[in-house]
């Protein structure tokens, strides 16, 4: 269940703060503070079966039977047997709980697992290696290179330069760049020093546990001085450790305490809009059944009172006629019951459990490069998944792979990256055949880098001024840091990857950045090592959307190198320029229609006076303190003008395989996407031109970034009016009723045209308020596609509740980190597995490891699963009901004496053998169309979310049919045995023939109506459905027999009637006449009604028989981006990190020192091409090698137009 244990306990005496002695167990345990062990498990061996009988006799179904059983073992009351209930009850009570204790298994072993962990823990001077679950807060742990952090720490020392370490997050946020922390220097001077770490006796005092990832707020105390603690400070559990050797930690947090454990949140019950229809189904059927009762026990009076007294010779009358009536309701109640039927219940867990099986078993969901196949976590939400409106996504690992490549460039006007055909001059699309860019004449290049654009090496090799420039401009302006432990072996450390992609560009082209020092950044230009003094860094932020560095290069020439947004750029550039800028401007707009992220590279030589003088000013602002950020910004601003145009790059974010087709396919089901994002609006814009949700062709797209609740609430009616201009401010919620209460639901609007909603985190706070959330809700609603960028974890629940409150519809969000475990609580929870974080997937209802699986999930085995689930609930009713309103109407000629029509062995055996199969194998292998058309037309996912299977209308038109069905089940055998006569001459009008002929008609007619149901017969419903009808038959002949009468007379007391009745010819009619009667009104009005107004699924159907093609095969299609837009800011990494760098606090040890020239190496002999270009990948891993994969949604035949629907 977990990986890292999920609890989510809370304690019961609420905490204000934490205080923490290190190395004092004595001290911390007086607190009573949380241990690291985990328990997930709710049972033991003594407490399992009475907890699991209370939990399942809270269930009203169970309750319900449970009191059924009671009333039956009243002999006063009970015409029917007890086992005619207790065997179905202790079945379903069985099951359950045999599902019950193998989760629980699962998670006693998952507990087992976690708490078994070792790590190293200081005790008494000594490291000692213990248990995860012994670790105790205010212990000293010691981690060690890829450990995952036990509990959440404050950091003391660590292995690197200056007590720095890297993390990485992938648990918590789902991102797998490095994030850097920092220890204190008074603590980070003890080192690895034993004698020195068991002698700390620090006192910290501290925040109590909570929820925010993202702060953290404390003092540290020690040897009388007090220290500040903030979040860089802190590791939080479900981190890993990454390129630190070992690092020392104080525990301050543990087990259920960690902010890890704290996210999960209290685990909510989920039940599906079908369980919800069904409890006010079910509450209607109990009333159903209390009417029937009723008019049978007033009938029962009425007949006692006038003509019970006639029968006083055969049966005991109870001479008070009101307590006869009263104990005859009690007696219907019994017999009656089988329109609550407890096999229901048992169906549709086994229901269900097969459609879970069958999406763990898919084959085309299984992502062989991590080895990860789909899998259902949860048995009890599948047709949830054919009714899904709204989707919300997390961005990061969930619609990208968080791997930025460099792909195009375009410098002094000339644009690389295409491959030309020399014959047409036409582009050619890239692919894996051909032959990418040799870079065997640099030693240092990254062998996971593709570039197939061979005129650019040239011009490099070529030593043209322009390309030097651009990528010395690449290799100096970045705040990366670069690890070499090996000779030759080059890591890079990029807060963003889109820097990393950047750097280890100009390291393949012979740029090779090899370090970094407070005062220096040295590089390698063409295989000769330069140190370039850095003067200053002019740090990125989202206001100036660029960076600058100042350097001196060894010749003593000052230079300014910048890189940032385009339009930011521009207008900084000499007017020299214009003709250049031009030409990059069309680059520009072809690259963003491909969907790429750009930047504006530019340069400017510097004055030495000036720059001194310049200088001077810089510093005494620094240091100043007041207005220190404005006259930063000045001096800013100041230098940054008059720039040289170089050029521009092209990153590209790369999605995952099948994204954009998975939306569009999405988008044709009328499936709406949200996104929510942490990441910046531009990055968050970027990514919806790439992924099809932005299009140019949409009619707007409206951006919410304002500063006040009142400009946010201008900003959302402003989009509203031009999206309608004739809504109504108060006609948009409708009351919806559901028992008792009346929810406000607001309702659909129509809109012409498409339209995207982008609103950042700051604005989305003013709109989630509860005065202006039924605003924001109804404009975003209006939208095609709405994106919510810079949102916290909070606010991606808070999104996903408001829509889940206000709107009849169903949602599914998805997310991979623990940063959307809160957002995945929506109906449908989906986790994306695999190398991104697990946090995700172990809260989740599904789970895997690609985001264009989702299609499938929805499209077939949500649709499917919906789709067998109404037809079963349709079906089994209506078998239900006609069974038993055929004791109603028997009741009118038995003088209402509680006697049944059928036999106390076909009553047991109805639900539990004669139509439980037939009606199982419709509900496990039933199609209306095969999965190949069915991600053909998207289109037939729609019905699902218009909940047109099965609703109450469905459910009464299931009533009326079955009442009409018992009427002719009853009288048609009536009227066919009335003052009858067998061949032989003897008398055919017998109780026993009658119930015989009755059970026969409905058993026939219940096996044709499932026919009809079907739409796909599969050998294994054949074998159900006249299995199931040979059975009847078989088993009606044994339990009549003498054999059997002799051992139980009172059970079995049909003796010889199957024999006697069923060889008669007129019975055999009147089965055919009764089955013929039954479904005849069905198959009238469904060939009317899809000659007048077919469904979605008759047409399809339809014209795919016309076609008499086999399923279409899905094929990868590449879809093509025309915009015009400029594309997002491709620089995503904090403010301040530039004065990390500049500060004395460097990251890395200096670089080994190598010898120079350029020496070939060649390919790695493992090497394969990826891509286009290498991805950057933050720590290091090589970038997934591409994959021959299942297409995932375009057609192969286009027979149906969409016009057609």
């Amino acid at each position: 269940m977990s990986f890292f244990g999920l609890d989510c306990t809370r304690k019961k005496e609420r905490e204000e703060e934490r205080k923490i002695r290190a190395n004092d167990r004595e001290y911390n345990l007086s607190f009573k503070y949380a241990t690291n062990s985990i328990k997930t498990s709710k049972y033991n061996p003594f407490t399992f079966l009475p907890l699991n009988l209370f939990e399942q006799f809270q269930r009203i179904a169970n309750a319900y039977f449970l009191f059924l059983l009671i009333l039956q073992v009243i002999p006063a009351i009970s015409s029917l047997s007890w086992f005619t209930t207790v065997v179905p009850l202790v079945l379903v009570l069985s099951v359950t709980a045999a599902k019950d204790a193998i989760d629980d298994i699962n998670r006693h072993r998952s507990d087992r697992k976690v708490n078994n962990r070792k790590v190293n823990v200081l005790i008494s001077g000594k490291l000692i290696s213990e248990k995860w679950m012994n670790v105790q807060v205010g212990d000293i742990i010691k981690l060690e290179n890829n450990q995952f952090v036990t509990a959440d720490l404050l950091l003391l020392s660590s292995s690197e330069p200056l007590n720095l370490i890297y993390i990485e997050t992938a648990e918590l946020d789902g991102e797998t760049n490095l994030k850097v922390k920092q220890a204190l220097t008074v603590t980070g001077d003890m080192g690895d020093n034993l004698e020195a770490l068991a002698a700390f006796n620090g006192e910290v005092c501290c925040e109590p546990p909570n929820n925010r990832l993202d702060r953290f707020m404390g003092t540290l105390t020690f040897d009388s001085q007090k220290y500040s603690l903030d979040n860089e400070r802190v590791l939080l559990r479900g981190c890993t450790l990454r390129n630190t050797d070992w690092c020392f930690g104080l525990v301050l947090f543990a087990g259920p305490e960690t902010k890890l454990m704290q996210n999960c949140g209290k685990s909510t019950f989920k039940r599906t809009s079908i369980d919800r229809l069904m409890n006010v189904l079910v509450l209607f059927i109990f009333g159903l059944l209390a009417l029937m009762c009723i008019i049978l026990a007033v009938g029962n009076w009425i007949w006692e009172n006038h003509a019970g007294s006639k029968f006083k010779a055969f049966l005991p009358r109870e001479e008070n006629t009101v307590f006869s009536a009263f104990l005859t309701f009690w007696s219907y109640i019994i017999i009656l019951n089988t329109v609550v039927p407890i096999s229901l219940y048992v169906s549709m867990e086994v229901i269900r459990l097969g459609n879970s099986y069958y999406i763990n078993w898919d084959r085309t969901m299984y992502h062989a490069q991590t080895d990860t196949p789909a899998e259902a976590r949860t048995t009890t939400l599948n047709e949830d998944l054919g009714q899904i409106k709204y989707v919300f996504s997390d961005k990061t690992g969930t619609l990208t792979q968080n791997i930025m490549t460099f792909n195009k460039c375009s410098i002094n006007g000339k644009s690389y990256g295409d491959v030309i055909d020399h014959y047409s001059g036409q582009s050619l699309e890239i692919t894996e055949e051909m032959t990418p860019v040799d870079f065997s004449f640099n030693r240092l290049a990254d062998p996971k880098f593709l570039f197939y654009d061979h005129s650019l090496v040239e011009g490099v090799k070529l030593e043209l001024p322009d390309v030097h420039a651009f990528f010395r401009l690449l290799a100096l302006c970045h705040t990366v840091m670069a690890e070499e432990k090996r000779e030759g072996d080059l890591v890079y450390q990029a807060q963003s990857p889109d820097e990393g992609a950047l750097v280890t560009a100009a390291r393949n082209f012979g740029f090779v950045f090899r370090s970094r020092s407070p005062e220096t950044v040295t590089i390698e230009e063409m295989g000769v090592q330069r140190s370039y003094e850095l003067l200053a860094i002019l740090d990125f932020n989202n206001v100036r959307k660029r960076m600058s560095v100042i350097v001196r290069n060894p010749e003593g020439k000052l230079s300014l190198y910048c890189k940032g947004a385009d339009t930011i750029i521009y207008e900084r550039l000499h007017p020299s320029c214009s003709e250049v800028m031009k030409v990059t401007t069309e680059h520009l707009n072809e690259f963003a229609g491909e969907g790429l992220r750009t930047l504006v590279l530019a340069y400017k030589d510097l004055d030495e006076e000036y720059f001194s003088e310049w200088k001077q000013r810089h510093h005494e602002s620094s240091v100043g303190l007041e207005d220190r950020e404005e006259k930063l910004e000045k001096l800013y601003e100041e230098i940054e003008k008059d720039m040289m145009l170089i050029g521009a790059t092209a990153i590209e974010d790369k999605l995952q395989d099948g994204v954009a087709q998975t939306i569009e396919l999405l988008a044709r089901a009328e499936i709406k996407i949200w996104v929510l994002t942490g990441d910046k609006q531009e990055t968050a814009e970027n990514i919806g031109y790439s992924c099809n949700l932005l299009r140019e062709e949409m009619n707007d797209v409206f951006i919410v970034a304002a500063n006040s609740p009142e400009e946010v609430r201008q900003e959302l009616r402003d989009a509203r009016l031009k999206m309608c201009p004739d809504t109504e401010q108060d006609k948009f919620l409708i009351p919806e009723i559901i028992l008792g209460n009346i929810p406000k639901v607001v309702q659909d609007e129509n809109v012409n045209g498409e339209y995207g909603l982008v609103i950042n985190g700051h604005s989305l706070a003013f709109a989630l308020e509860s005065n202006m959330e039924l605003e924001f809700l109804r404009t975003a609603c209006m939208c095609k596609t709405v994106i919510c960028c810079r949102v916290t974890p909070l606010q991606k629940a808070q999104v996903v509740e408001l829509v889940k409150k206000y709107k009849k519809a169903v949602t599914l969000a998805i997310g991979d980190g623990a940063n959307d475990v809160n957002m995945i609580k929506a109906h449908i929870g989906v986790g994306i597995s695999g190398q991104e974080g697990m946090q995700a997937v172990l809260s989740s209802d599904f789970s895997f490891a690609q985001f264009r699986f989702l299609q499938r999930l929805l499209l077939v085995h949500g649709r499917w699963s919906y789709l067998r689930m109404c037809k079963f609930l349709r079906y089994f009713f209506y078998k239900n009901f006609t069974f038993t309103f055929v004791h109603f109407w028997y009741a009118f000629f038995c003088g209402f004496s509680a006697q049944t029509v059928y036999d106390e062995g076909y009553i047991t055996l109805y639900n539990l053998v004669y139509t439980a199969l037939p009606v199982l194998g419709m509900s496990l292998f039933d199609q209306d169309v095969n999965a190949g058309w069915s991600l053909e037309y998207p289109q037939l996912y729609l019905p699902g979310q218009l909940s047109q299977y099965f609703s109450k209308h469905a459910f009464m038109m299931c009533a009326l049919h079955s009442w009409y069905s018992s009427l002719v089940l009853f009288f048609v055998p009536y009227a066919a045995t009335y003052d009858t006569a067998r061949d032989d001459g003897k008398d055919g009008a017998d109780y026993q023939s009658f119930a015989l002929i009755t059970q026969t008609c409905l058993t026939v007619t219940m096996c044709v109506q499932l026919g009809l149901d079907l739409s796909y017969w599969t050998v294994v419903n054949h074998l159900f459905v006249w299995g199931s009808l040979g059975m009847f038959f078989i088993l009606t002949f044994a339990m009549y027999t003498d054999g059997l009468f002799q051992l139980r007379p009172s059970s079995f007391a049909f003796i010889g009637t199957a024999k006697n009745c069923l060889n008669q010819p007129n019975v055999w009619l009147t089965v055919v006449l009764t089955a013929i009667l039954c479904v005849l009104p069905v198959v009238g009005y469904r060939f009317i009604y899809s000659q007048i107004s077919p469904t979605i699924n008759e047409k399809v159907r339809y014209k795919v028989c016309q076609m008499k093609e086999p399923a279409p095969r899905p094929r990868r299609t590449r879809l093509s981006r025309r915009s015009t837009r400029r594309s997002g800011y491709a620089f995503s990494h904090a403010h301040g990190y530039g004065d990390l760098v500049t500060s004395g606090r460097f990251l890395r040890r200096n670089a080994l020192t190598s010898s120079m020239g350029l020496i070939p190496t060649g390919r790695s002999p493992g090497f394969k091409p990826t891509g286009w270009s290498a991805g950057y990948s933050p720590v290091g891993r090589e970038q997934n090698p591409k994959q021959k994969v299942e297409p995932t949604s375009l057609q192969l035949f286009r027979a149906v137009k969409d016009s057609l629907f």
